[in-house]
């Protein structure tokens, strides 16, 4: 058992992070093999969804992750789903906010002459 305060820390960061890990990396098989046994299009965005995940948490390198994703898609394509690709997120027009008027910036001082 550590000593140093921070070294316990990390201990105890490191039992959280290992935890969490776990889960993550049991979700991320499920959801995989659920979808080698049946593809379909809610089993296909739950795997592309625990793949982002794994991304995310960096459990996974994000070219892995890439690499993954369009693996499914292809055995997706081979089986005959149709897959949709998800666009860029579209900025929705938002309402143009009013501008507070402008303030006329204040008349500089001159500087006080020393005597």
């Amino acid at each position: 058992m550590p000593i140093i305060k921070s070294a316990k820390k990390r201990v105890k960061t490191t039992k959280k992070a290992t935890v969490r890990n776990a889960r993550t990396k049991k979700n991320l098989r499920t959801a995989l093999k659920a979808f080698g046994k049946k593809s379909t299009t809610a089993s296909h965005s739950s795997a592309q969804s625990a793949l982002d995940k794994a991304a995310k948490k960096g459990l996974m390198h994000k070219n892995k992750v890439a690499r993954k994703k369009r693996q499914l898609a292809v055995a997706a394509k081979a089986a005959g789903m149709k897959v949709e690709k998800k666009a860029a997120k579209a900025a929705a027009p938002k309402p143009a906010a009013k501008k507070a008027p402008a303030k006329k910036p204040a008349a500089k001082k001159a500087p006080a002459k020393k005597k």
